[in-house]
């Protein structure tokens, strides 16, 4: 039997950001590159903001809605869809929003996606400017009035409609460069086999979605506690904010993923007690963790053993340190480029 061909690291990047709007073929070649998708607008103004890409099986479903939640979807052939003009408060939304996925979850609708077993009951922001500030009602200053804030919903239902969704990635690693050689040592989770999506993947140290009202570094130090029994003190002391990556997957059923993760380090120190930094499973979340070398690292990412936005956070961590250069990959520029996607957005209105 023949051996796969190992996957490089563009490859990689590919697998992870496999869509395109509107600006010809997806880097992989799918059955739903034909899709016409229609913007997903959050009210009927004509200065309204597009919040989410939505596939022609879910503009049929909210065609046959009469609830009075959407404007736009009574032509048979809508081009404008968007919540109704009444609903013009986060609370509103959020409840329009509520009820429909619910109802959905429980009379069977998209079970791959928000069946049972899919259902994470946690509530994910939507902002107006999917690239703009990560403000909310609960901790804004001068009031709820002008935010960048929308509403709020499932968070396994955003896929069904396209929104941009936030994460946060830390890698824990330790570097003997220049010490007593060159080397790079990371600590790398199995996730668990009983986890709803990606079962028995190589996942980074810590990764996690931003709950909606949570700042960002607060969702990782909770995210740390919870899946690796990382405490606060040592989170807060040793991790720095290093960037972001953003790509736009579409999973194997066509759903529209746009993600962005933001990425933190934690290096332990050489001389310093290793105990104080390994991570440990707490949560159920991760089957173990390995102190595992680059080239071992490498070698699972090459034969896609990795959750596909994990393996390109490394591959970002990669080229910050040092290991992936212009010299020595030459598909650098096509993969630089491409982890930091703006997913097409200003095409999301194209064809409308």
């Amino acid at each position: 039997m023949s051996t796969p061909t190992a996957l490089s690291y563009l490859d990689l990047v590919k697998i992870c950001g496999n869509a395109r709007i509107h600006s010809g073929p997806s880097p992989i070649p799918s059955e739903f590159d034909s899709e016409e998708l229609l913007p997903f607008y959050l009210s009927p103004a004509p200065d309204s903001p597009i919040i989410g890409l939505l596939r022609p099986q879910i503009v049929e479903l909210l065609r046959a809605e009469n609830t009075g939640v959407w404007a736009g979807v009574s032509s048979p052939t809508p081009g404008r869809i968007s919540l109704a003009a009444a609903l013009d408060t986060h609370a509103m939304r959020t409840a329009a929003m509520r009820e429909l996925c619910e109802r959905w979850r429980d009379t069977g609708r998209f079970a791959d996606i928000i069946g049972p077993k899919k259902w994470r009951a946690e509530m994910y922001p939507v902002y107006q400017d999917p690239f703009g500030a990560h403000d909310h009602p609960a901790t804004a200053k001068g009031g709820a009035e002008g935010l960048n804030f929308a509403f709020e919903m499932e968070r396994a239902a955003c896929a069904l409609f396209g929104i941009v969704t936030y994460g946060v990635h830390l890698s824990i690693y330790q570097e003997t460069r220049g010490v007593d050689g060159t080397g790079l040592r990371l600590w790398i989770p199995t996730r668990a086999s009983t986890k709803s999506m990606w079962p028995g993947y190589l996942d980074n140290t810590v990764a996690g979605g931003i709950p909606s009202g949570m700042p960002i570094f607060e969702a990782l130090v909770k995210e740390c506690m919870e899946e690796a029994s990382l405490g606060e003190e040592l989170v807060r002391a040793h991790t720095r904010g290093v960037g972001c990556i953003s790509y736009f997957f579409r999973t194997a059923k066509g759903w529209l993923q746009p993600e962005v993760e933001y990425t933190y380090d934690m290096v332990i120190p050489l001389g310093a007690d290793p105990a104080a930094f390994e991570p440990k499973p707490l949560d159920g979340e991760v089957e173990s963790f390995d102190f595992l070398d680059k080239a071992q690292v490498e070698t699972a990412m090459r034969a896609g053993r990795f959750k596909p936005n994990c393996a390109v956070v490394l591959i970002d961590l990669f080229i910050r340190l040092g290991y992936i250069t212009p010299d020595n990959e030459p598909d650098y520029l096509k993969i630089a480029t491409a982890l930091h996607t703006r997913f097409d957005y200003e095409r999301w209105a194209i064809d409308a």
